[in-house]
């Protein structure tokens, strides 16, 4: 079996489906960019530019909403969308009659917004909101996200609320000992298939925030 295959079927994804994801054996994902502004240890400082998203709300649990939101968001770049007639694709990808495959990009982010959580997928940079497809779950949309400046915590491990509110707490320590302002929730990033082993797993914590304007 196929790493793209594993990756569905732990996910509870139909292999029709035919998300293109990377595995042990496929790494050619394209991940969201940015660029380190300041670096201590497992902390970053990064700048992230405009970015199109196309992101899904669930009502859960922490360590439940995340397998939801993938499956939706899943279904979305593997062809349940409406087809556009030419869009240029960022790793190879096949094509089916009536829908268009997306290629997979990392990470995978989850925020919290009361009582629902975010999870979101990062669309490919060849595209624009005129050329993605749209979907066709009404409960997934896509939108632009503006430049934003995000300090960031990684860690490798397993995907547990424990972990990652011992993360979090150690990145907003590491916030507001620079002086800098959180602006925004914290975003939960995995960048790994369900069955990457843990100790090999991309983790991250993102925390949008204020700062100098000298330093930006």
């Amino acid at each position: 079996m196929t790493s793209l295959k594993k990756i569905m079927l732990l996910w509870g994804i139909p292999a029709a489906v035919g998300v293109t994801m990377g595995g042990l054996d496929a790494m050619a994902i394209e991940e969201a960019p940015y660029t380190v502004m300041e670096k201590s240890g497992d902390f970053e400082l990064r700048k992230y530019p405009a970015t199109i998203v196309a992101e899904t709300y669930v009502e859960g649990d922490f360590e439940d909403v995340g397998s939801e939101g993938f499956r939706r968001l899943a279904a979305y770049i593997g062809g349940k969308n409406t087809k556009k007639s030419s869009i240029a694709m960022t790793a190879p990808v096949s094509q089916e009659a009536g829908s268009e495959k997306i290629a997979m990009t990392a990470p995978v982010s989850q925020e919290q917004e009361g009582h629902r959580w975010r999870v979101a997928f990062v669309m490919p940079s060849s595209y624009t909101m005129d050329t993605l497809p749209r979907p066709d779950d009404d409960r997934i949309t896509l939108t632009e996200k503006p430049p934003r400046v995000m300090a960031a915590i990684r860690y490798s491990g397993t995907w547990g609320q424990k972990r990652y509110n011992e993360h979090q707490a150690q990145l907003i320590g590491w916030i507001d000992g620079n002086g800098w302002e959180m602006a925004g929730e914290p975003v939960w990033a995995r960048y790994n298939p369900p069955f990457m082993p843990w100790f090999l797993r991309r983790n991250e914590i993102l925390i949008p925030v204020q700062i100098d304007q000298d330093k930006e």
